[in-house]
């Protein structure tokens, strides 16, 4: 708006110079004036429809939807400002058979691929698989890790996909990823404590729960991961109680991750 305004005010000097024609010093004055405030203004505009307009590959501008349905969707997806977006307006796209709860709480790891990524997590939660023991300290280091110390803590942090307070799993391979900080806490963590929560106080009923890394191509680092929960009853009814579907990119304030192999740049423009 400010930039328009310039060019049109820079418009109105050049037309009054020539209309009223002042002295020579003064003309040139005022035709300089005019010139700069339309180039100026011009420029800003410019500027501002490159940076709104619609852009491809890697730029954190590109246009995006916040809502998406298929994981191979999300793995071409790339951040822009909001770290968690809903996928399929946070409806959960479990199965009824993958609803089942007649075998009881259980929890799954897919093998690691050929390239030892994690792959994916799946558990039917309840009270009675959280963990009663402290955690030991975290040694297994996941496919790109390469961390360091940034501004405000380390980069990134081993990122459990099924949260130790919830199962109890820690220092195994296919429940680990390099993660951001801020992947793991807040973004992961705030779902994973509404699931302790709701487990807490509903010890009789169950969580199906899905944790999927998104990886793009043969990288080493998830571009980000793709959270799913549905609480149900006793019965295997769904009761509303815990519901979502998000996806939450792997990113950190102010650096460039390769997400190739975990290098990364302190970049503030990121």
């Amino acid at each position: 708006m400010y930039m328009l305004l310039l060019v049109v005010l820079g418009a109105i000097f050049l037309f009054t110079t020539f209309m009223v024609k002042p002295k020579r010093r003064i003309h040139r004055r005022l035709v300089s004036l005019g010139l700069l405030l339309v180039v100026v203004g011009g420029s800003g505009i410019y500027e501002s429809y490159q940076n709104n307009g619609q852009v491809t590959g890697d730029n954190p501008r590109q246009s995006e939807k916040t809502t998406t349905s298929a994981s191979s969707d999300l793995a071409n997806l790339n951040y822009q400002n909001n770290q968690e977006i809903e996928v399929n307006n946070n409806t959960p796209t479990f199965t009824k058979a993958e609803l089942n709860v007649s075998d009881g709480p259980w929890q799954r790891f897919a093998d690691l691929d050929n390239l030892n990524r994690a792959i994916q997590a799946d558990a039917l939660l309840s009270k009675s698989l959280m963990p009663t023991a402290k955690r030991e300290p975290l040694y297994v280091n996941p496919t790109g890790w390469h961390n360091k110390r940034i501004k405000g803590g380390w980069l990134y942090n081993r990122s459990h996909l099924i949260g130790y307070q919830l199962t109890g799993q820690n220092n195994n391979p296919k429940n680990l990823m390099t993660g951001t900080r801020s992947l793991n806490s807040p973004e992961m963590l705030k779902h994973e404590n509404d699931i302790a929560y709701y487990l807490k106080q509903n010890p009789n009923n169950y969580i199906r729960y899905r944790v999927k890394p998104i990886y793009r191509g043969n990288e080493l680092v998830a571009r980000g991961v793709q959270m799913m929960a549905e609480s149900l009853t006793n019965n295997g009814q769904p009761d509303n109680g815990v519901s979502f579907n998000v996806y939450i990119f792997n990113v950190e304030k102010g650096v460039k991750i390769n997400y190739s192999d975990g290098t990364s740049l302190v970049n503030n423009n990121y």
